[in-house]
């Protein structure tokens, strides 16, 4: 969580609130590190982290979506901000797919 505050520090953006919610709360088996965070201007950032060495394709991307839609209704709050911080390689396709459904994703992180 140190680098994360870190990494979100470097861009200007402070949270005042960061919540680890773990995906065997949300029914799901994937490796992967979520995040509700509340920043001091009082925008709901929800975060998720992908670590794989495997290439992240627009599948995974639907299945990010239905995580970040269950995610909503675990903590009966709709999220301003949804962000994909990455460092395995990207496909073009999902990438695109998630910025046209609002999505910010980082492939700087780590």
């Amino acid at each position: 969580m140190k680098e994360l505050t870190t990494y979100y520090t470097n861009k200007n953006i402070l949270f005042k609130e960061i919540k680890q919610v773990t995906p065997k709360e949300l029914d799901s088996r994937k490796k992967i590190d979520i995040y509700a965070a509340t920043t001091i201007d009082s925008k709901f950032y929800a975060i998720f982290i992908v670590d794989s060495k495997s290439r992240f394709i627009r599948k995974n991307a639907d299945d990010l979506m239905e995580l970040c839609e269950k995610l909503a209704s675990y903590l009966d709050h709709n999220f301003k901000k949804k962000e994909l911080l990455i460092s395995s390689p990207l496909c073009s396709k999902a990438k695109e797919y998630l910025k046209q459904n609002d999505w910010s994703v980082r492939v700087d992180f780590m």
